[in-house]
């Protein structure tokens, strides 16, 4: 049966936002994002910032960045992380295809392949647009993409474990996956589990990747006003139009 989609904003709540940390296999890099918004100099805005990496180490840089999350949970424990670490940061809580910030920026850009969250090309539509309207004229936007490889037959099912910071259990497994070619999507149903005091807790939800081909996302780059100047890997190495990783650099037109 074909799963439902759950919007961001819906999915990392609860119990998901609190395993996110916990559970991550991955923390994108903030020397690369420095890098980038020094050279494409600031304001800088992240979109998806989530619970702040790399937002928070950019703010300890001294860098003027804001950021930007559909998830009222996530920013929640942004916001939280930032007073531990005595940082200053300015998050905003939205959607990124319903941007409305007071502000406009030189720099746009998403750490890591959130983008692919958008649940179809109307949305990533709407999101690009509202990029070009909070970006000045000729500034940068960094997005990176993916296209999910279907997951190994015998990963599925498998539970992951790890400790929240009150010593409960929190495991997390994948109970099943469905792909889509025609609607370039891939939608797992995703299992939460919290085992402490207080009894166990477990939800389920699915959760939905997007994928595009490089001439489409380009094109729809193209109807939002920005301009493609390079496609790379996370090195900054030239792609073939088929790789399964690409970070997009674009400028307002």
């Amino acid at each position: 049966m074909k799963q439902q989609h759950t919007e961001p904003a819906d999915f990392y709540t609860g119990i998901v936002a609190e395993s996110y940390a916990p559970l991550k296999s991955f923390s994108p890099d903030p020397a690369v994002y420095a890098a980038f918004v020094r050279e494409a100099g600031g304001p800088a805005l992240e979109l998806g910032c989530g619970d702040g990496d790399p937002l928070l180490a950019l703010r300890r840089d001294g860098l003027d960045v804001e950021g930007v999350d559909s998830s009222a949970d996530m920013l929640e424990r942004c916001r939280r992380r930032a007073d531990a670490a005595g940082v200053s940061v300015t998050v905003h809580h939205q959607r990124m295809e319903a941007l409305g910030l007071p502000r406009r920026f030189q720099a746009v850009f998403l750490a890591g392949p959130t983008f692919n969250l958008l649940p179809d090309d109307a949305t990533a539509a709407a999101a690009l647009h509202g990029i070009r309207r909070h970006l000045l004229d000729g500034g940068s936007a960094l997005i990176p993409l993916h296209v999910p490889s279907p997951t190994p037959a015998d990963r599925i099912g498998q539970v992951r474990t790890a400790v929240a910071d009150d010593g409960a259990e929190l495991r997390f497994s994948l109970v099943s996956e469905e792909r889509d070619e025609t609607a370039r999507t891939q939608t797992a149903l995703l299992r939460y589990e919290r085992h402490g005091a207080g009894g166990p807790t477990a939800v389920e939800r699915p959760w939905l990747l997007h994928w595009y081909p490089r001439s489409v996302f380009e094109e729809l780059a193209a109807a939002a006003g920005l301009t493609t100047v390079s496609v790379t890997d996370p090195d900054g190495n030239a792609v073939a139009d088929d790789a399964a990783y690409m970070v997009f650099r674009l400028r307002a037109a």
